[in-house]
């Protein structure tokens, strides 16, 4: 533990010691990753609570480490001594459960935000024997059964079973699946994207039966965006004519899939329909079968996301009973999904019924066992429920302290205690499987992640990663000071914020300011941690600050950490609140003897970007310049899911939807570079070209630069570069 002191107050003193001689950060450094932190990543903790496995850092071995010690144990896989198959290396990998089976991950390719298709390999551990789980082509989502003997997967939008104690053989569950008609088993566009998952069935108890989701996107409407050549890569297929991709997308106020449960009885092999009652439009964003094979756990939400219910299904009868109805204000969060854990006759599950994300324990009539924390705590991540001890364990933050986040743990009794110190900054932590210890990433905005072991009791076993040669190299750059303030808007809200000034400040003169934010539902950027920032560490923001700028960011109405009624403030008026905060910001910064009021920027990517162009068109000209990066910019145009989470649909709430960008393009103030990716899925390209063309009737001068073939997150090649060297460059000619 006092290792651990002094490597965190070394690693503060170097990375703040201000060195006015020292080396200059550079934008191809930033996006290249030369000061990326090391971060530990893949752990699986494994059966036996002692152990985890690992891929190496080349991505050639699978390899067992201690827990207690973090020593290697034993190499599980390496692809050098695989027989049959010859491997470059590992995509990922799933054990399954008895541990005596491995699928190995290959020629992964990437479909959306968390599908994709893949190769897999089944590694048979005991006798080093390496087959192909299939050879008709690529897989999606494979899950072993939970006695390991079964692996299921999809392709082609249909489910498959494949049986390991009969030489592998494959059969087809489903036939009716079709590419943007009927999908079975995973999620469609709109349910991975926003309720974060790409996989929709699952395994009973005994083994007997699977069950899953099926998605009829049959009457949702088509979008379709264009493909060019292109490179990095270079689509080959279209260096003559260009093609376009077409996919379901269902806009807000539009139709959804309909959505059904299904089970197969694998001896019978008879296919049976759940009696579930949903509402029309409503939601199914999570399946779990039970520890009782003949209960299956079904989640639902209505189209308003107000009302959650919990069914449980009868895979056989197809009988559902409600045993669970939790009604929130305004609108459930989609994190509750999250941390949903299974025990035996026990779940646990989020609510904030009581007006902060906290976790309850439930047996399978839906009746309360506990409720595991109280006050005014906001759980963020549920780890694990020790059902020999009765411990509960997870992260949190006080509203007070939004920015802190802990490691706690509560006990039986209903007794929590704090497990990560109590020094400034945020831990988040992998569990043993047992509960017996558990991995410590630490950070703080000063500090890059310090991961260390420990035991269920909070004490250090030993630091694995202290990203020392990270810390070297930060010692000899020219970095500004990082800070923490808050300040009272004029509505008398207070808001938290930090700030990153210039190496070489000077209180006497006045410095241009870069404000960042992104302000969407639920969100934060204001924390005290080393993610903090466009590129860890507050980087990029050095990057500006050694350009002569100071950075700032603030969390306000509508952000997470603080609360429900915090959080939901901005319902049914996305974009009003927030952009009022960003302009008090402003104001509020303008008043310092150390800033020019008159060059002041806002900038954001996504939410971040819509919130920029509705602050800089919010009424009060306080800025100078903006960029908005993949902003939408009339919610018209996004998803059912998300837009109707905050804002209800266009008909019921069209006053809501009539207040965005577009409708206050004459309103805009300052100079503004739009720039968006061509065949952004997510925040279409249709938002950028559309405000422009309310800009252009506005008669309002802006700069666009479209990346070609770039989604959402807009890399490739040298892209990220050329992205980040514009912004600043926009920033330097009209804040300079």
């Amino acid at each position: 533990m006092r290792k651990t002191s002094i490597i965190l107050l070394l690693c503060a003193f170097f990375i703040s010691l201000q060195n006015s001689y020292g080396k200059e950060l550079t934008i191809a450094d930033l996006c290249k990753g030369t000061y990326s932190a090391k971060r530990i990543s893949g752990v699986n903790p494994l059966n036996d609570g002692e152990t985890y496995s690992q891929l190496s850092a080349d991505r050639k071995q699978i390899v067992k480490y201690s827990f207690k010690n973090g020593k290697q144990l034993e190499v599980i896989f390496d692809v050098a001594t695989a027989r049959n198959v010859s491997l470059k290396g590992i995509d990922g990998y799933i054990m399954s459960p008895d541990e005596k089976n491995i699928l190995i991950q290959t020629e992964t390719k990437a479909i959306y935000r968390r599908s994709f298709t893949a190769v897999y390999y089944l590694y048979n551990i005991a006798n080093r024997t390496l087959v192909p789980l299939s050879t008709n082509g690529a897989q999606q989502c494979p899950k072993f059964s939970p006695d390991g003997h079964l692996v299921a997967f999809v392709r082609d939008n249909n489910l498959f079973l494949v049986k390991l104690l009969f030489n592998n053989s494959e059969s087809q569950i489903t036939t009716d699946g079709k590419f943007n008609e009927v999908i079975n088993g995973i999620p469609d566009w709109v349910n991975e994207e926003e309720f974060s998952t790409n996989c929709s069935f699952d395994f009973n108890a005994d083994n007997t039966m699977i069950a899953w989701i099926r998605y009829d996107e049959s009457q949702v409407s088509t979008f379709s965006f264009p493909w060019y050549k292109g490179s990095h890569p270079a689509k080959n297929q279209y260096a003559e004519y260009p093609g376009r991709y077409e996919y379901k997308y269902p806009m807000a106020g539009t139709t959804n899939s309909t959505v059904s449960v299904h089970t197969f009885d694998i001896k019978a092999r008879v296919t049976r329909t759940m009696k579930l009652p949903l509402e029309e439009d409503g939601y199914i964003p999570r399946i779990h079968f039970t520890s009782d094979p003949q209960k299956l756990a079904v989640f639902t939400l209505n189209k308003h996301q107000d009302c959650l219910e919990v069914y449980m299904a009868n895979p056989r009868s197809t009988e559902c009973k409600k045993i669970l109805r939790d009604n929130v204000d305004k609108y459930i969060n989609e994190n509750v999904f999250h941390s949903l854990a299974f025990y035996p006759n026990r779940f646990v599950l989020m609510s904030e019924r009581n007006g902060y994300n906290q976790l309850y324990l439930y047996d399978f009539n839906g009746s309360v066992v506990k409720k595991v924390n109280s006050g005014t705590t906001v759980v963020k991540t549920f780890y694990g429920y020790d059902t020999n001890s009765g411990n509960f364990y997870y992260s949190a933050c006080e509203t007070d302290t939004p920015m802190q986040t802990h490691i706690y743990c509560t006990d039986s009794k209903g007794k929590t205690s704090v497990l990560s110190s109590r020094q400034e900054g945020s831990h988040s932590a992998i569990f043993s499987k047992n509960m017996k210890y558990y991995m410590d990433v630490y950070s703080n905005i000063n500090t890059p992640y310090i991961t260390s072991l420990c035991d269920h009791n909070g004490k250090t076993l030993k630091v694995m990663e202290d990203n020392g040669e990270l810390c070297d190299k930060l010692k000899g750059l020219k970095l500004g000071q990082r800070e923490f303030f808050t300040f009272m808007t004029g509505e008398g809200i207070v808001l938290n914020g930090y700030m990153v000034k210039p190496a070489d400040f000077d209180a006497t003169k006045k410095y241009p300011v870069i404000i960042f934010q992104y302000s969407g539902p639920g969100s934060q950027q204001v924390i005290d941690s080393w993610g903090a920032g466009n590129m860890g560490g507050t980087l990029y923001e050095q990057y500006l600050a050694q350009e002569g700028f100071i950075s700032v960011c603030i969390d306000g109405r509508g952000t997470g950490g603080r609360g429900a009624e915090f959080e939901k403030c901005t319902y049914l008026r996305l974009g009003l609140l927030e952009a009022k905060d960003q302009v008090e910001l402003a104001l509020y910064l303008g008043k310092q003897s150390y800033v020019d009021a008159g060059r002041i920027g806002i900038w954001g990517w996504s939410y971040g970007g819509f919130c920029t162009l509705m602050s800089m068109s919010e009424g009060r000209p306080v800025f100078a310049a903006g960029v908005a990066v993949a902003a939408p910019t009339n919610y018209r145009f996004y998803d059912t899911v998300y837009t109707e989470r905050f804002m209800r649909t266009p008909k019921e709430n069209e006053d809501g939807y009539n207040d965005n960008p577009m409708t206050r393009a004459d309103k805009l103030h300052g100079k503004l570079l739009i720039c968006h990716g061509t065949a952004d899925d997510n925040v279409h390209f249709r938002n950028a070209m559309e405000y422009a063309e309310s800009l252009v009737q506005a008669n309002k001068p802006f700069m666009m630069l479209p990346y070609n073939n770039r989604n959402h997150n807009i890399f490739g090649g040298n892209t990220r570069i050329h992205l980040f060297t514009s912004i600043t460059n926009f920033f330097k000619e009209s804040l300079k």
